[in-house]
């Protein structure tokens, strides 16, 4: 691998763009480049795309230069974009990521907007809390860089949020992202599949929310090298014989932790949507099943059907 120092031809910013679309041609896609030279432009420089339109004929000073080099490098190694940001944007949250969390996506984001906007309470609603309880609890379980938990917390103030990962690493990354977005969250370090002695005993809450592991071994080969490179593959992956391995550990832990009006929301894998929602149903759950923005199941939002 070529790590010798690239030369720009300038250090007028319009050229070193053009450098990125000529180094990176048949790595990515054209817009994809673009793409990423304008989130490089904010993090670096602080502009957004106004500010690039009007000083993008403008020099920067060489120690902005050698960022954007190392950036391009990071680049060529199939690196995140998040990654070499040091930050990936969140439902107006601002996540710190590296190699030892996910990287949030925008289908996740989905799931949390349509939580934010249903557990505000209007009249006559029976699924969820009504606010005027004392306390609207949130469970965020596999939390990795706390996203979620955070997004949630922001979005609904009154809440009282807990969020559990099984990764002292992960923790880490997320009580410094809570801090960061000024968002009071509990952090856990806990087992979702395995003893529970995180949980004292009764505790329930009125909703419990999860984007747990659920790509097969098998898609490996369907992946991209910066995911499969640069993010933790105990948050990714479970075995092909059991891909829902965590949905019914957390669907049996719901039902006995869920407040009467309580809702469960988990993520899935578009694969399983169907199976989802079968074994849902089968612990006592009326399900719904939700699409992404590009018309796939992804993520399910359940009530026990018997209260």
């Amino acid at each position: 691998m070529n790590t010798t120092k690239l030369e720009f031809p300038s250090n007028r910013v319009a050229d070193i763009e053009r450098c990125y679309q000529e180094e990176l041609k048949g790595l990515y896609r054209a817009e994809e480049i673009r793409s990423f030279f304008m989130m490089l432009c904010e993090a670096f420089l602080g502009w957004d795309r106004v500010a690039y339109l009007l000083h993008r004929v403008e020099n920067i000073n060489q120690s902005d230069m050698l960022r954007f080099h190392w950036a391009l490098e990071d680049l060529k190694r199939h690196r995140p974009i998040q990654h070499i940001m040091g930050y990936a944007d969140f439902c107006g949250c601002r996540i710190e990521v590296d190699e030892r969390v996910l990287i949030p996506r925008p289908e996740t984001e989905e799931m949390v907007g349509y939580l934010a906007v249903r557990c505000v309470p209007t009249p006559g609603d029976k699924i969820l809390v009504n606010s005027r309880r004392a306390t609207f609890r949130v469970l965020d379980l596999c939390t990795g860089s706390g996203c979620i938990a955070i997004a949630l917390k922001r979005a609904m103030p009154w809440s009282k949020v807990t969020a559990v990962d099984i990764s002292s690493e992960a923790l880490d990354v997320a009580r410094k992202n809570a801090v960061g977005n000024a968002a009071e969250v509990e952090f856990i370090q806990g087992d979702v599949l395995g003893c529970r002695q995180w949980l004292a005993d009764g505790e329930q809450w009125d909703l419990i929310v999860s984007n747990p592991p659920y790509i097969t071994k098998s898609e490996k080969g369907s992946m991209e090298a910066n995911v499969l490179d640069y993010e933790p593959p105990q948050a990714l992956f479970v075995a092909d014989a059991d891909p829902l391995v965590f949905y019914r550990s957390i669907a049996l832990f719901a039902k006995e932790h869920l407040r009467d009006d309580g809702m469960l929301a988990m993520e899935i894998n578009e694969r399983f949507g169907q199976e989802t929602l079968q074994m849902l149903c089968g612990y006592g759950f009326a399900v719904e099943l939700h699409k992404d923005f590009r018309g796939k199941d992804r993520f399910v939002t359940a009530v026990l059907s018997s209260r």
